[in-house]
């Protein structure tokens, strides 16, 4: 695993039940380029992670967490000047897999500081009830057995989305 997935898991530990680090039993990141058709990108990059962990029977259910989790980063955390740019040095948004024996976690990174919002944010209120973001964050909520967010630490800047699966023994 490279620096960003070990950067990734402190925090995690952080919002999770204990977990060792050496444990995790897979790991695996993609960069995804500033363009909304980086979802289609997203959800292959999990069907062919899901596959090769023989975890196909999650597919429907992390690929709907994962799909709106990168649209959540696209949509609300990208300065619109970064949706039109062709070549960057970094890609904007990262996203994250890795598996333990008993759970999966998803985590999507983007460069926004801002808590992820809409009708499902702690801060709700009747004008922002109907928000698209807060309808995202209410299917991945659904569809995940929880999620989390925090901000990034030590030189990058931004925060991490993520969302946790129970994986059958």
């Amino acid at each position: 695993m490279g620096t960003n997935g070990s950067t990734m898991l402190e925090p995690l530990r952080q919002g999770l039940p204990p977990v060792d680090p050496t444990a995790v039993s897979g790991s695996a990141s993609c960069a995804l380029p500033a363009r909304y058709e980086a979802v289609r990108g997203a959800r292959s990059f999990c069907r062919s992670t899901l596959s090769q962990w023989g975890l196909d029977d999650r597919f429907d259910d992390v690929a709907l967490v994962v799909s709106e989790l990168v649209t959540n980063a696209l949509r609300h955390a990208l300065p619109e000047d970064a949706r039109c740019a062709d070549a960057e040095p970094e890609p904007p948004v990262r996203l994250h897999l890795m598996r333990w024996s008993t759970r999966l976690v998803c985590a999507v990174r983007d460069p926004s500081e801002d808590r992820p919002g809409g009708a499902f944010s702690p801060e709700r209120t009747e004008e922002n009830f109907d928000l698209e973001s807060g309808r995202g964050l209410f299917l991945v909520d659904s569809y995940s057995d929880g999620w989390g967010w925090h901000p990034l630490a030590g030189r990058l800047t931004g925060k991490v989305v993520w969302a946790l699966f129970l994986l059958q023994d």
